[in-house]
């Protein structure tokens, strides 16, 4: 749809990035099912084993690639909107910054900043703002796994206070 309300013109025929999407799924569902056929089984006495989850998901996902394929060659999927690539770039930048933070500046301070990046590409307050909040939060989810379960998180200075 446009401003105006009207539908923008799509052409006709098959959608090459629905079908693309398609063959990934059936790729995806080959792979599962590859693996699920060559998982060893235990026991002879199980009449349910390993492979019989990862077979089922395997099955669902060729179910939903034939179902997309056959959509996307009938050309009945709604327009796409138009992607804007700030707000990506501004989640993508976080993630890094986190990867690239968490064993020197610990998990509070390097998720505090995928949490600031983020909400920053979904439009919500100001940067400084949302990395104390983001800070807050996982300082206390790291108090939560560390100190609660006794599960170990990449520690830095903040952390180092706690222990």
């Amino acid at each position: 749809m446009t401003a105006g309300g009207e539908e923008e013109a799509r052409p006709a025929g098959p959608d090459r990035a629905v079908l693309a999407i398609a063959a990934g799924l059936l790729i995806l569902a080959g792979v599962v099912g590859w693996d699920a056929a060559h998982l060893k089984t235990v026991g002879g006495y199980a009449k349910i084993g390993p492979a019989a989850f990862p077979t089922l998901v395997a099955a669902g996902l060729a179910v939903i690639a034939v179902a997309t394929a056959i959509a996307g060659w009938r050309g009945r999927f709604p327009a796409r909107e138009h992607d804007e690539i700030a707000p990506v770039l501004w989640i993508v930048g976080g993630l890094a910054a986190q990867m690239l933070l968490l064993k020197t500046a610990g998990f509070s301070i390097a998720t505090a900043f995928l949490f600031a990046a983020t909400a920053r590409g979904l439009g919500r307050g100001p940067l400084w703002f949302t990395f104390l909040v983001g800070l807050a939060l996982s300082l206390f989810a790291w108090l939560v796994f560390a100190l609660g379960l006794k599960l170990t998180l990449p520690a830095g200075p903040l952390e180092h206070l706690f222990r």
